[in-house]
């Protein structure tokens, strides 16, 4: 044996071919599967109390202590078998220790499914005699293999993406593989194990040998259901935005009332705050939040609403452009104007036309301009661009994914509802009346509207395809 490993898992499920695996590993010098060692139900195997000497209590109350017992106690290398339903806290473990040896098992997840209903159906998971097998057909279920092929991929992506981030790898073997001595003898060698097998392990017996349309009673239905799943994500929208944080200082607290306001950027901020102020007499919004304060807030305000406020994504995406490329003001983007304007072709002029309204830069232009900047959104949001993508004109989307690491807001209220919106949250925490909303939330409002045109929708929904779809945005008008 070598010191390359200290200990190994197999990742896998119900149906896999798992207990086969495992009595193949068992039957190396020098290797040892202690089974289902994390499953919330038992530990180790249905009729066993402990393994290595830790029992079911003791595994509860420290994963850890059983991990390390397996790894020290065990002759040899020994591991364990785990599913996606098993403990966490042992997935956390095993994923970040590069001295875990990882087996992920795969199977077809038609053929893992429609075993797994007839276990449940006879109630055989094992079979060692054939003259004993039980034969029994099942109905397919569309919705219920839905789940199961989501939960499936979600656990294979977690996995793998675990390992790419901690530059680990793993050895993959297929069902079919189970069958071919030559890749359970690579599994040893990828083990650090020097002993090779000649034959393998034929205590277990294939369960259902047949076809599926010898299983299913609705084939047929079973195939239609199938051909209409999205195999390969075609319909998927890519998302090469960067990860965005939650962003908490700048959420902002009604001065009294228990509302809490999610800004997303570029959004109708002074608004907001404004109505905020009002509501409570005028008295200066509360800001500044960090995580432990917001928590304090929360906690204090039993009965609290959060929102957030989507604006338009073509509107969006126009009041970042007019307040961070063309304006010079404090808070605009004077690199990227220079990247912008270099590097991507967009007809900025070399003043800006907010400080300077009569030196020439009409509507005309302005829609010129806007359009350029479309076109480079659609590049940049690709993640085609050296440019960052910043956060006043990112996707709504991947601002509000990002803020669900600290909750995510009660109500997401559209710019164009504000006002009828805000009233059922004023509704929710005790409020009879409240301030109306300022006229005008979008002082770039009127500009777009002079310039609006099919073409700037069409090139606003391309930029902002993912938001269009999550939300349901039509045209800007």
């Amino acid at each position: 044996m070598t010191n390359r490993f200290d200990t190994f898992v197999v990742f896998a499920e119900m149906r896999t071919g798992s207990n086969f695996l495992e009595a193949n590993i068992n039957s190396f010098d020098g290797l040892t599967c202690h089974g289902e060692a994390f499953n919330p139900a038992f530990i180790g195997y249905p009729n066993t109390d402990n393994i290595l000497g830790i029992s079911q209590a003791e595994r509860e109350a420290d994963p850890a202590e059983l991990i390390t017992t397996i790894k020290e106690k065990t002759p040899g290398l020994g591991g364990f078998r785990f599913f996606s339903n098993h403990d966490p806290r042992a997935l956390d473990i095993i994923l970040a220790d590069p001295r875990c040896a990882k087996i992920i098992l795969t199977r077809n997840p038609v053929d893992s499914y429609v075993s797994l209903q007839i276990a449940k159906a006879t109630g055989q998971w094992k079979l060692t005699n054939v003259k004993h097998a039980r034969r029994q057909k099942i109905q397919f279920d569309a919705v219920d293999f839905n789940q199961h092929l989501e939960a499936l991929q979600a656990f294979q992506i977690h996995l793998m993406n675990a390992l790419q981030k901690s530059g680990q790898t793993a050895f993959y073997v297929a069902y079919e593989d189970l069958q071919d001595v030559d890749v359970m003898n690579g599994l040893a060698a990828f083990l650090g194990c020097a002993h090779r097998i000649d034959a393998l392990d034929d205590r277990l017996k294939r369960q259902n040998p047949d076809g599926l349309d010898e299983k299913v009673t609705n084939f047929a239905g079973m195939e239609s259901a199938l051909a209409a799943l999205d195999q390969f994500n075609l319909t998927r929208t890519p998302n090469f935005e960067p990860r965005r944080g939650p962003q908490v200082p700048t959420y902002v607290a009604a001065p009294t009332a228990p509302l809490l306001y999610l800004p997303l950027p570029t959004g109708p901020d002074a608004a907001v705050r404004a109505w905020l102020s009002q509501l409570d007499d005028g008295a200066d919004v509360v800001a500044g939040f960090t995580q432990k304060t917001l928590r304090a807030w929360k906690v204090d305000r039993p009965g609290h609403r959060s929102f957030t406020v989507l604006r338009h994504p073509m509107a969006r995406a126009h009041a970042a452009f007019c307040d961070t490329i063309l304006s010079t003001r404090v808070n605009s983007l004077p690199e990227i104007r220079k990247a912008l304007e270099k590097q991507h072709g967009v007809p900025i002029p070399k003043f800006d036309p907010f400080r300077d309204p009569d030196k020439g830069y009409d509507d005309a232009a302005h829609q010129a301009a806007f359009l350029a900047f479309l076109e480079f959104l659609k590049k940049n949001l690709s993640g085609q661009t050296s440019v960052r993508v910043d956060p006043s004109w990112a996707s709504q989307l991947s601002l509000l994914q990002g803020m669900a690491d600290v909750g995510l807001p009660d109500m997401i209220v559209r710019e164009d509802r504000m006002e009828d919106d805000f009233a059922i949250l004023c509704a929710q925490v005790g409020r009879d009346t409240m301030p109306a909303v300022m006229d005008v939330t979008d002082p770039h409002a009127a500009q777009l509207r002079r310039i609006a045109d099919a073409e700037l929708n069409a090139a606003a929904r391309t930029a902002y395809h993912r938001d269009y779809v999550s939300f349901g945005f039509g045209d800007w008008t």
